[in-house]
């Protein structure tokens, strides 16, 4: 081939190139606002309150950030609305051993941040981040496990080394709270039995499944 025939593959190829790339580009950007959800202002303010207390110096959202502390892409699907925003406001609080410090962050503050959270949890990330492998373990085959499954009480609660570790470890509680009454007020209302509780309440459990459920920590001793 002569020189002016590379000459012109080089240029014709490379514009063939860019018009490929420009057209990926366009046709990105027209699925961007599809995958996320609708901003709100409660969702704005959220975005600049974690600006204004650097979350990001710390924590990674959609691949920005660090990773000194966990990634929170997802946290509003794994943590419950009400556990985040008092853990927000005290950590050490909700959790006597979590690292994070008390920043400042108002109840207000709080509830605009995993507002901003929740909008990010909804954004089709192709599966990233992936579910967090706690164990590979068999359910016990009784109805009460089956309901604490179902409620996903290991999102925040662990047995036996297996489950998160946002709640107090479940793996004796029979021994330390044998009383069945305590156990249904506090999974019905928990702040009607332990006043600063950071876990919500679960009124849409029936009685059928909260007695089960009951039944179950009652044994773990």
């Amino acid at each position: 081939m002569s020189n002016k025939g590379i000459r012109n593959l080089f240029i014709f190829g490379s514009i063939f190139f860019f018009v490929i790339f420009i057209g990926l580009t366009i046709d990105t950007m027209k699925k961007v606002d599809k995958r996320a959800p609708k901003i709100t202002e409660e969702v704005d303010a959220g975005k600049k309150l974690w600006h204004k207390y650097d979350c990001i110096g710390c924590h990674t959202i959609l691949g920005n950030g660090s990773y000194y502390a966990p990634d929170l892409t997802k946290i509003t699907v794994n943590k419950p609305e009400g556990y985040l925003e008092k853990f927000l406001v005290n950590p050490r609080k909700v959790k006597p051993n979590a690292a994070m410090p008390v920043l400042g962050i108002t109840p207000e503050e709080a509830k605009k941040i995993v507002a901003f959270l929740d909008w990010v949890s909804k954004v089709d990330t192709n599966g990233w981040p992936p579910k967090p492998v706690l164990a590979r373990y068999r359910v016990p085959q009784i109805p009460g496990a089956t309901v604490y499954e179902k409620y996903n009480c290991k999102a925040c609660h662990m047995i036996n080394g297996v489950g998160g570790t946002s709640g107090p470890d479940l793996t004796h509680v029979g021994s330390r709270k044998p009383d069945p009454e305590w156990h249904k007020k506090h999974i019905r209302d928990p702040q009607s039995v332990v006043s600063d509780s950071a876990m919500p309440p679960f009124p849409q459990i029936s009685d059928e499944e909260l007695n089960q459920l009951v039944d179950y920590l009652i044994t773990l001793k």
